[in-house]
């Protein structure tokens, strides 16, 4: 997801505004220290964790050693797991417990091509060129569920608390890939209500719809080979065909509403000029604000794909690679956890947390804004007037399947870019790690309070059937025969994971990923020589 930062910061406009506590059935103070107090004895755990994904750096339906690595810890502690779900080789559900409420607990994990980042670094420095890094942070979140999963068990154990915990992992998230075939497949059958993180420079959740909708598609064009010099005559181009359709949606685009968004990028061109290509391709993302819009996008996408191959001689064919449900947080949950971020409040950012801060912006040109001090408001519909963000995170189909929230947690930096090198520089330091032990803190006592207040899942039930599902249906583009897109960044990964695994986190041997890397903290302005922890 490229906006959750941007999503946050805009709402501190309003943090001037006075918060009233929210009044809703919860779990007993003594439980919730218990849950906080389990969180604090994690922090190594924590730090531990953060650090390892972040080296591991899978781009999305590569996250092999990713999965290996967090499967391996719930497994030790109690877990049941099941992988391949969805037939996705890098997913799978990690289950606990039994009886009372079933709670789906998740977070992304994958990387994104290109991103690679010594962390600590200020300059825009790649531990290895090319490879893919944590520029959307995604590899904070999974460790901060399994600490409050880890925490919020303890509890429940020792005071034979009834209730069942299922993780997952968001498998190619960046992608918007997976979690569609998730619902598709029934993997959140029988959960009641479902919690997922995602990493920003604030902590705070938000309840109504927000976050657009996407279906992501590959057209493939059929054309003829020829001599593009000595017969071009004899060919039929399908790069032409691309072309085409390139040229007909940015011109049509210009009469969609401003609510759109569309990208695309041409995946196969040919290979040579003096080859007519037989074979080209484009890869297109469609985003609006609700499900009758995306399908709309979809269908003229499509309309003009068929257009441009009878203008060029040329077939068609098509593969949707994801889709994302435009997203919708549940009210009476986000108000329990925004309840629980209350008494937690932000991290205690030490000196040289905020000189690394500063530091980041100063070097990157970013305007200055230090670390996150100040609980921001719960974000409410109102609030949220008139705010387009424009993108997308494909937890909104788990959203229109269970009640759903998404805790925000400060582990990166103000006013770093998505999707950027920049956005992975704090991402294996402390106010990565203290970021996820403060949401860990939250989700571990939200736990706490669905476990022992079933008035707060019946609640969070009734909200989405009478609000959300009010008016409006789940409406997925995604059909039975669509599958998923498993091949993608194979061939990336088949070509880069031998330099990377040279610099994975060796736990054993040094106290943290910095360490291990000879970067000095709180910052360092010229790119340090990373050495091997093998």
């Amino acid at each position: 997801m490229t906006v959750s930062r941007r999503f946050l910061s805009a709402l501190l406009l309003a943090t001037c505004l006075t918060v009233p506590s929210l009044a809703h059935a919860e779990a007993s103070p003594k439980l919730k220290a218990a849950a906080q107090a389990g969180v604090k004895d994690r922090t190594v755990l924590a730090q531990q964790m953060v650090d390892s994904i972040y080296s591991f750096a899978e781009p999305g339906f590569q996250e092999y050693k990713t999965s290996e690595y967090v499967t391996g810890i719930l497994e030790k502690n109690g877990f049941t797991i099941t992988r391949g779900v969805a037939g996705i080789p890098t997913a799978w559900t990690a289950t606990w417990g039994e009886g009372g409420p079933l709670i789906a607990l998740g977070s992304d994990i994958d990387g994104l091509l290109g991103l690679s980042q010594v962390p600590g670094n200020p300059v825009i420095t790649p531990q290895v060129p090319g490879a893919p890094g944590h520029g959307e942070g995604h590899n904070s979140g999974m460790p901060l569920v399994v600490v409050a999963a880890l925490a919020a068990k303890d509890v429940m154990v020792a005071n034979n608390i009834k209730g069942r915990l299922m993780i997952w992992p968001g498998v190619a998230e960046e992608l918007l890939a997976t979690k569609a075939f998730y619902v598709r497949d029934g993997v959140f059958k029988g959960v009641d209500v479902s919690i997922f993180t995602h990493v920003s420079n604030d902590l705070g959740t938000s309840w109504g719809p927000m976050l657009s909708g996407m279906v992501s598609v590959e057209y493939s064009f059929k054309g003829k080979t020829s001599h593009s010099a000595g017969a071009p005559w004899a060919g039929k181009s399908a790069l032409d065909a691309v072309e085409w359709m390139d040229l007909a949606w940015n011109m049509r685009r210009e009469h969609l509403p401003v609510t759109q968004r569309s990208h695309y990028i041409i995946t196969n061109g040919g290979s040579q000029p003096n080859i007519v290509p037989g074979d080209a391709s484009v890869w297109y993302y469609f985003r609006e604000l609700d499900f009758a819009s995306v399908r709309n996008m979809y269908e003229t996408g499509n309309t003009i794909s068929e257009a441009a191959a009878q203008a060029t001689g040329t077939t068609v064919t098509r593969k949707l690679l994801g889709y994302a449900a435009p997203n919708y947080g549940n009210k009476p949950l986000a108000e329990a956890a925004y309840a629980n971020m209350q008494k937690v409040g932000l991290p205690q950012w030490s000196a040289d947390d905020q000189a690394f801060a500063k530091a980041v912006q100063e070097t990157n040109g970013f305007k200055l804004k230090p670390l996150t001090t100040t609980l921001s408001p719960l974000s409410t519909p109102e609030m949220r007037a008139g705010m387009n963000f424009g993108g997308s995170d494909d937890i909104g189909d788990v959203m229109w399947t269970v009640p759903t929230i998404t805790i925000f947690y400060p582990s990166n930096v103000p006013n770093t870019i998505g999707h950027n090198v920049t956005a992975a520089m704090a991402m294996a330091t402390p106010i990565a790690h203290k970021g996820v032990v403060n949401g860990a803190e939250v989700l571990a006592m939200t736990i706490m309070d669905i476990v022992t207040t079933p008035s707060l899942v019946k609640e969070a039930k009734a909200f989405q059937q009478n609000v959300q599902f009010k008016d409006v249906k789940y409406d997925p583009v995604l059909t039975a025969e669509d599958t998923p897109a498993i091949h993608l960044n194979k061939e990336t990964m088949e070509r880069l994971r031998p330099q990377m695994e040279a610099f994975y986190y060796n736990p054993s041997k040094y106290s943290s990923y910095l360490e291990q890397l000879g970067v000095k903290y709180p910052a360092v302005a010229v790119p340090p020589a990373a050495k091997s922890g093998q």
